[in-house]
């Protein structure tokens, strides 16, 4: 029988998206992608959770369309998963295998299963390329119009993603396109690739599609843009003791945030609400940085922000082809407050270590524009982050909007309440990251701003948007003194361990460099680091 996608309730509204859904050309190929899936086989242990993992292959596939992989996802999760099927255009973009070679069976395993299950890797003709793996239940190799191939120039390089699945000699991975970020063409198929005894010979011949297509009219206008983010924008809970909110850029230049020059620093400029005077372009040279006001009290005052006038900032761009959308939602604190450690079962306040000034973090929606669905969020944590499937979030009361917790004084994000350790975790020694429920709420869908959209051409960028230089001074203090201050609080064998864990932190986390705004982050034209 085959098995539907699980229903969620993060559907959009039907006017979401004005172009056909679930159909795209990808200039030459056209593609429709299938969420109906006929389980195939299944193993009932290895892989994450030790449950096991399931392989699926495409149901209810249109006419004139043909599979061209299979689908396989863990056991320790809701179905949640897409492939890609193809159409010919009648100029040759696919073509059937020569041959199937047998990558991995069952037979011999002793593992729990559900029958015996095959993976094979098609056998491409000169200039075509392999996108996916055929599973049968049956030891016959498959029909050779079971699965099609798809010419050369039509696809790209990919690469392994999270383990799927991996026992006894065979590991199977999700696949994505190698080059991923604005202009990068790769489309992700939806498939894995299966090893077998270390043989990488299946991820050799294995390929992602290419959006040959510069036509971006498959992204949402800017009123599909709005709807987007009606429907799914994010719910922030902040920690009941943070002391340093968000607020934003205006509100931050307003009260007295200050603007330095390099061999001019006795003379701040003041900063015009939009920012009109910070300086355009350039690099991150040192030349200039912002500030806090000189005042005691008005400094003390802009620490803490004001979540009132906070704005969440969106930074609209295609991905994998323009076969996603990612909705970037940068939210600033004026202030980044001072870190705590924990050592085994000693906590620690970590004096000025951790502060800075001009803190920017971000979430991002990836939405699928062949439905219009959210399809998972990013959760950016310091340097790096994690990405989550839509079907494994939790949700405002139940409904379409994300929910994201901000760390304590460190403001990172992460997708569930608790205690999140950086640092030598199996030790328990680490930079303590604590989130939890609270009246401190921030409603990212209420006071935004699209502040760039490339694809969209009608977008003004704001000029704070533009400076590229840091949003705070550099270290103003003394990280090694500060470091002796504090391990003169541990035992003698934990010292060594905590100065391990504290130089193998980012300088951002530390607070010796101000930040830079988003547009000097990577992430900025290409994806998100994980």
């Amino acid at each position: 029988m085959p098995c539907q996608l699980r229903q969620l309730s993060i559907y959009p509204l039907p006017y979401l998206l004005g172009h056909n859904q679930w159909k795209h050309k990808l200039g030459g190929l056209e593609v429709y992608q299938i969420s109906t899936f006929t389980k195939v086989w299944a193993s009932l242990e290895g892989g994450p959770g030790n449950l096991g993992a399931t392989f699926f292959e495409p149901s209810s596939i249109p006419n004139g369309y043909y599979m061209l992989g299979c689908y396989s996802q863990p056991n320790n999760q809701p179905l949640f998963g897409w492939v890609l099927v193809g159409k010919d255009n009648g100029t040759g973009t696919l073509t059937m295998p020569m041959d199937y070679t047998l990558v991995w069976s069952s037979e011999s395993s002793t593992i729990k299963k559900d029958g015996n299950g095959y993976i094979w890797l098609p056998v491409a003709p000169e200039r075509y390329r392999v996108v996916g793996h055929v599973v049968t239940n049956s030891p016959a190799k498959p029909a050779l119009d079971k699965i099609l191939c798809v010419r050369s120039d039509l696809t790209d390089s990919c690469e392994r993603t999270a383990l799927i699945w991996g026992v006894g000699g065979i590991n199977v991975y999700g696949l994505r396109p190698t080059s991923r970020g604005t202009q990068a063409l790769g489309v992700s198929v939806g498939t894995f690739v299966a090893e077998a005894d270390g043989s990488q010979s299946s991820f050799s011949a294995l390929s992602c599609l290419k959006n040959r297509d510069s036509n971006l009219s498959c992204m949402p206008n800017l009123n599909q843009i709005q709807a987007l983010v009606q429907t799914y924008s994010p719910w922030i809970y902040l920690h009941p003791d943070e002391a340093y909110l968000p607020s934003s850029a205006s509100w931050f230049f307003t009260n007295g945030a200050l603007l330095y020059k390099q061999g001019n620093e006795s003379n701040p400029l003041s900063i015009d609400p939009k920012g009109s005077n910070l300086p355009q372009g350039g690099s991150d040279d040192g030349t200039y940085w912002l500030d806090l006001p000189i005042d005691k009290s008005s400094k003390e005052r802009v620490k803490k922000g004001d979540l009132q006038s906070s704005e969440s900032y969106l930074h609209v761009k295609p991905m994998l082809g323009a076969t996603f959308t990612d909705i970037a939602l940068w939210i600033f604190y004026p202030f980044n407050g001072p870190a705590r450690a924990k050592v085994e079962l000693i906590n620690i306040p970590l004096g000025k270590i951790g502060q800075h000034v001009g803190d920017w973090e971000h979430l991002t929606l990836r939405i699928n524009n062949f439905s219009g669905k959210l399809w998972s969020v990013y959760f950016s944590e310091h340097s790096k982050g994690v990405w989550v499937n839509a079907s494994e979030l939790e949700y405002f009361q139940g409904g379409n909007k994300v929910v994201a917790y901000s760390s304590l004084h460190g403001h990172a994000f992460y997708p569930k309440p608790g205690l999140v350790l950086q640092g030598n975790t199996s030790l328990g020694i680490g930079i303590r990251n604590d989130t939890a429920k609270s009246k401190i709420m921030m409603n990212t869908g209420e006071r935004y701003v699209v502040v760039s959209a490339e694809h969209l051409g009608t977008i003004i960028e704001p000029p704070w948007l533009n400076y590229t230089r840091k949003w705070g001074p550099k270290l103003g203090y003394n990280l090694a003194d500060e470091l002796k201050n504090i391990e003169k609080l541990l035992p003698g064998k934990l010292k060594d361990a905590f100065k391990r864990v504290v130089d193998g932190l980012p300088k951002e986390v530390l607070g010796e460099e101000g930040p830079t705004g988003p547009k000097m982050k990577n992430s900025w034209s290409g994806d998100e680091p994980v």
